[in-house]
């Protein structure tokens, strides 16, 4: 025999069963996704690049693929330039004054300062993404995954101090793709190869450096 208490928990569970039961279908066709599952993998989802570097990155080290990564490319490109034409809408005025934010080799600087200063801030940045998702750390550090965004983040705020005064900071070539397009100046475009030849070097290095030497290093797990 049950007691009330007993009875009366049962009851609740059932009339929960009944509501997910219910409710499951209108979830599904809304949002495609099924409550009674676990989060959908990381396949399923695009990791936030919002930088064809990193994404260039990701291609080389087959973490993606090829048709995924031009799609992903594309459409940063497109963001990039939805971006710049919302900011030169809202301020004109800063916008003119600023260069439109467009990336350029500041004066002072060679050409090939500007390229050797996007190559290494895309390898900090590209090679922070790799260590800060690295399967291997999540294996043994299960809060990884939540806390990558943050030393992501500390390697953009480091490279921004370092690049600005030289090159303004691409190491994003649909940032800069996204300027120079809504800009359209001459100045804009003279050195604009620099902000995809230098973030595209930079990815690579750090994918090769990542997958072939720092991946070959035996993982030793600190209980061991």
């Amino acid at each position: 025999m049950y007691s009330n208490n007993k009875l009366g928990v049962i009851s609740r569970v059932e009339s929960v069963e009944v509501k997910m039961y219910t409710v499951t279908p209108i979830l599904e066709r809304l949002f495609l996704i099924d409550p009674r599952q676990p989060p959908p993998s990381s396949e399923l989802k695009t990791g936030g690049h919002i930088n064809p570097a990193v994404t260039f990155g990701l291609f080389l080290a087959r973490k993606l693929s090829l048709t995924r990564a031009v799609f992903y490319i594309v459409m940063q490109c497109l963001g990039a330039i939805c971006g710049a034409g919302v900011v030169k809408g809202f301020m004109v005025g800063p916008y003119e004054r600023l260069g439109g934010g467009a990336n350029v080799v500041n004066p002072g600087y060679t050409k090939g300062d500007g390229l050797g200063a996007e190559i290494i801030g895309t390898f900090v940045l590209v090679y922070t993404v790799f260590s800060a998702t690295d399967a291997k750390r999540s294996a043994r550090d299960s809060h990884v995954p939540i806390l990558a965004p943050l030393p992501i983040g500390f390697a953009v705020f480091l490279v921004h101090l370092a690049t600005i005064p030289i090159t303004g900071t691409g190491i994003n070539p649909a940032r800069s793709l996204g300027a120079a397009i809504i800009f359209n100046k001459d100045q804009a475009w003279d050195d604009h190869w620099i902000f995809w030849v230098g973030p595209f070097i930079g990815a690579a290095l750090a994918a090769v450096y990542h997958q072939i030497i720092i991946r070959a290093i035996p993982f030793k797990s600190s209980r061991s």
